[in-house]
């Protein structure tokens, strides 16, 4: 199950300890202008030691693309790319090689394969995700041409939560902190908390808001391809997520079906709704309204804390953590929401044409 996607799909390969991170892209469409420095961009966004609120692992984290672009344009052949490793310190694992963390995939792994590779998880590390940002932003780039843009910001650390409505706040100030929060005083007071908890050698969770505009009506395959549920394995396979909550989700539970519903009407000829309850899709299917979704993540299992485990051989044991971690996923997981949510669409979007003659 390295591959993601139906038509537009990834298969990604590589370890964080070993020599590169990379992936093969099939399915995308021809004709594309590919901006390299764009794609650059959103894997800087992704990178670790941009700021003192994560890992000070120094990574260039630069893609080199080896196939499907020719004179800046998309072949419609597969894109093949690779990031190289340059600064991996794999002896900081040493003491943990015969030692199943707890809340790690150590144990999991070792059942499964019978074997494991220690140094910083291997491919259970979140170092694997820059393949999905390489391609996520390769998918932005095709959705583009049709309108879609998507934008996902951190809405809430441990306790501190932003308790506004997406369209109330000024969403081009997301980049403007190292927490992702759109609201300046909130962002300040996230960052104060997660510096905190990483002087404690400790980590923190939190949510991540996503919202799509301008996603065609129609996508969505029922009845077991539904959008939502697409959205929601994409969410689901980063790395520290906990849950996922589309339109009002959990927090209109407590309504009754009459004004729960989302109203039909016509504004200028156009058949849309007095409300978004739904989030953009209803029956599976997107209706042309916002589509919004929130992703909860967990604390980082890794905290530099000594904590009781057992080694392989089931032996009660002390065991510390050492090496460069971050006290919290949520700054640098605000690109990879995006990044899925985007090779979801655009999926979505090329199977929805196969559906039309």
């Amino acid at each position: 199950m390295n591959s993601f996607g139906n038509i537009f799909k990834l298969t990604s390969f590589g370890e964080s300890h070993g020599k590169g991170i990379g992936g093969v892209i099939d399915g995308y469409p021809a004709g594309i202008t590919i901006n390299e420095e764009f794609i650059q961009y959103e894997l800087d966004r992704r990178k670790p030691g941009q700021s003192k609120l994560t890992t000070n692992r120094k990574e260039p984290d630069h893609v080199e693309f080896l196939s499907g672009i020719f004179e800046g344009k998309s072949t419609g052949c597969p894109i093949g790319f690779i990031v190289w490793n340059t600064n991996q310190r794999s002896d900081d694992y040493t003491n943990i090689k015969d030692v199943y963390r707890p809340s790690h995939a150590d144990y999991t792994y070792q059942q499964k394969y019978c074997t494991r590779d220690y140094r910083g998880g291997g491919r259970s590390s979140a170092r694997e995700t820059i393949s999905r940002v390489v391609a996520g932003a390769l998918a932005k780039l095709a959705l583009i041409q049709i309108g879609v843009s998507i934008t996902a910001y951190t809405e809430q650390v441990g306790p501190i939560c932003l308790n506004k409505n997406y369209n109330e706040l000024d969403l081009t100030q997301i980049e403007e902190n190292p927490v992702r929060c759109p609201d300046p005083e909130k962002a300040e007071e996230m960052a104060e908390l997660i510096t905190k908890i990483k002087k404690e050698g400790d980590t923190i969770g939190g949510v991540i808001r996503c919202i799509i505009k301008g996603c065609p009506v129609g996508l969505g395959e029922p009845v077991f391809g539904k959008l939502h549920a697409a959205l929601g394995q994409a969410m689901l396979g980063i790395n520290a997520c906990k849950g996922f909550e589309y339109g009002q989700g959990f927090h209109n539970m407590t309504l009754k079906g009459s004004q729960q519903n989302d109203i039909f009407t016509t504004n200028n000829g156009k058949i849309t709704t007095k409300t978004n309850n739904s989030g953009g899709i209803q029956g599976g299917i997107s209706n042309g309204n916002d589509i919004y979704f929130r992703v909860a993540f967990k604390p980082v299992a890794t905290v530099l804390i000594e904590q009781p485990t057992v080694d392989i051989h089931g032996n009660e044991i002390l065991s510390t953590s050492r090496g460069r971690h971050d006290p919290c996923v949520l700054p640098r997981a605000v690109p990879i929401v995006e990044a899925m949510a985007a090779m979801t669409l655009l999926d979505y979007y090329l199977l929805n044409k196969t559906a039309q003659m």
